[in-house]
């Protein structure tokens, strides 16, 4: 299954329950959790990908990945550090992987794709830093890593 598109891409990851979409989204957490090193971040990233998780569990790991992404985004400042950017993007991705049921619902939210779109801000920021910018690659690595999931 190819996925050339951004409305392809959403039209799938939309269709999806949301017990689906969460493993899905840390898959593109982990594509670009390099750009941070806070361990509630990579908690939030493993319990995603469970799929015994209590919403309890959620509740509390969402909590602790909120506080990552407040804390990642006031270290910011006035002057932009791009590096502490990416790392509150991916802060923020991590949040949607685990935001409890009864959120998404009230809130609808789209798990997976907010996921997606801050882990692709998380890595538009790290191209700054490093002057590389491939931004596409995010954008294709994601499709590919989309595709594979729903064809096992």
């Amino acid at each position: 299954m190819d996925i050339t598109s951004d409305a392809q891409f959403k039209e799938k990851l939309q269709a999806l329950p949301i017990a689906q979409q969460r493993p899905i989204a840390a898959l593109f957490v982990e594509s670009v959790l390099d750009l941070c090193d806070d361990k509630r971040v990579k908690n939030a990233v493993e319990t995603a990908k469970r799929s015994d998780v209590s919403e309890d569990e959620l509740a509390a790991v969402y909590k602790a990945a909120q506080t990552a992404s407040t804390e990642t985004f006031t270290k910011c400042g006035k002057d932009t550090d791009w590096g502490q950017q990416a790392a509150h993007f991916v802060a923020a991705a991590s949040t949607a992987c685990v935001i409890p049921t009864a959120q998404v619902m009230v809130e609808k939210c789209e798990v997976a794709c907010n996921a997606a779109m801050h882990s692709r801000m998380a890595k538009t920021c790290s191209a700054v830093v490093n002057s590389d910018f491939s931004g596409s690659a995010e954008i294709e690595k994601q499709y590919q890593i989309l595709s594979t999931y729903l064809t096992q």
